[in-house]
């Protein structure tokens, strides 16, 4: 019998709640998330500048509005999901999971899209597989 590869779906789907989009830091953004987000919004470097990121130096975070990322809308969570960096598409199978049960409990608490009907070592065994598939696994 043929070993049925895992999917994503069976350890997270996103329900676009916007919790991890809450706070008042956000996520550095790589040379390549910034190429992604400046394509994805059809404006000048300059102007996602300014209207959307926080320049510290050669740090490139996006600006934070009434405690959550610039880009969350409560009626339909990021807007610029498809240019949003690599971290925010990674999240919340953070590989810290893998490591330490008590970060798996944390996380899977705060977000309503990870099953919630696996435990931590069955959760681990799906995602390591996926990971072999797909080393910058994005959700």
């Amino acid at each position: 019998m043929k070993k049925v590869s895992p999917k994503l779906s069976d350890i997270f789907n996103c329900t676009r709640c916007g919790y991890c989009c809450q706070g008042e830091t956000t996520v550095s953004l790589d040379q390549d998330d910034q190429e992604r987000m400046v394509a994805k919004l059809g404006l000048s470097q300059q102007e996602v500048e300014e209207k959307y990121w926080r320049v510290t130096g050669a740090m490139v975070q996006m600006k934070i509005v009434d405690h959550h990322c610039i880009f969350y809308n409560k009626d339909m969570g990021c807007s610029v999901h498809e240019g949003r960096p690599w971290r925010c598409g990674q999240w919340p199978l953070h590989p810290s999971i893998l490591s330490d049960e008590s970060n798996f409990r944390a996380i899977r608490e705060s977000c309503p899209g990870i099953n919630q009907a696996l435990g931590w070592e069955e959760f681990c065994d799906i995602f390591k597989q996926l990971l072999e598939q797909d080393e910058k696994l994005l959700c």
